[in-house]
């Protein structure tokens, strides 16, 4: 065929590689999607739950997840090797995903926890959630916003996190709200991996050489104190939450058959449950906090407005 039976695009056609991102359904420039992740999905309050108590037991979760996210994120790189490094990244993007859709039920249950914005802004409820409140706002507890630490600390308190985490969700299977019980079912999934490499790896560890085994038992001494922290409940947590008792019982199991096979000793250390009269989920935080904050926040706060 010769050049002059071949048609030509129109002068106006693809004249930029991004003309099909624009249009009049503008979308705040800095979220995590486009759609409500609850979108077609019932979220009547069941009777006999109260709907305060619901949204604050979603934030707990879901701040758990996100800022825990954000410190794994800051992996991104900096892996022993590429495999673990994708691993890593993986894991948190799993726990954005739990984070969006907790926050996302948070604002449903109860709208008066979604901070103020401008009129007319774009954000969504579960970015306003997590752009524009306060690290005191925040009900996470505190073992997720340490600060990184050597990757002997990541595979510790990925441990001790996931696995109790993963208890909270087995159980929230069950729970009366079919919004919570779907998150916690597709939950599960991904935290049983997150559970399964970091128990691999602390296998690893404490069975490499003696450099790796030191490492990973001075992580120990720095994670283990903040376990007791995971062992009190809230009210909050006791009453629409899963049984916190049981929790505590299949977390020290899974620990203690981690150490076993590890041949690994628990640190003797004092647990840190309440420090300053309260806890992550009373909002009281390290400094850490605040500072990973202001660096995952700076942007979204400047531009409330942004679309794109």
């Amino acid at each position: 065929m010769t050049s002059s039976h071949v048609q030509q695009p129109a002068a106006d056609e693809h004249d930029s590689a991004y003309d099909g991102l624009l249009g009049n359904d503008a979308h705040w420039a800095f979220g995590t999607g486009f759609e409500d992740p609850l979108a077609g999905v019932d979220t009547t309050i069941p009777d006999g739950i109260d709907a305060a108590e619901l949204a604050s037991y979603c934030v707990m979760l879901g701040d758990d997840a996100l800022v825990y996210a954000q410190r794994l994120s800051e992996w991104t790189s900096r892996a022993p090797d590429l495999e673990e490094d994708i691993a890593i990244a993986n894991i948190a993007l799993d726990l954005v995903g739990q984070a969006r859709l907790l926050l996302t039920r948070a604002a449903a249950a109860d709208p008066g926890i979604v901070p103020s914005l401008p009129e007319g802004s774009p954000v969504p409820a579960e970015d306003a959630l997590a752009y524009f409140r306060d690290a005191g706002d925040f009900r996470n507890v505190r073992l997720a916003e340490l600060p990184n630490g050597d990757f002997a600390e990541l595979v510790v308190r990925l441990l001790v996190l996931s696995s109790w985490r993963l208890a909270i969700f087995q159980r929230l299977v069950a729970h009366p709200d079919p919004v919570i019980a779907a998150i916690a079912a597709k939950g599960v999934k991904e935290l049983s991996y997150h559970r399964d490499f970091a128990g691999r790896w602390f296998v690893t560890l404490a069975q490499g050489t003696e450099e790796s085994r030191r490492r990973l038992e001075a992580a120990m001494a720095g994670v283990w104190p903040l376990i007791g922290e995971l062992k009190s409940p809230t009210a909050v947590e006791s009453s629409v939450g899963a049984d916190p008792a049981q929790i505590t019982d299949e977390l020290e199991d899974v620990l203690a058959q981690v150490l076993s096979v590890a041949d690994v000793t628990p640190p003797d250390v004092r647990p840190i449950a309440v420090t300053r009269g309260g806890t992550g989920r009373d909002g009281m935080h390290t400094e850490a906090l605040s500072r990973m904050l202001a660096e995952m926040q700076v942007v979204a706060r400047a531009h409330p407005m942004g679309q794109w």
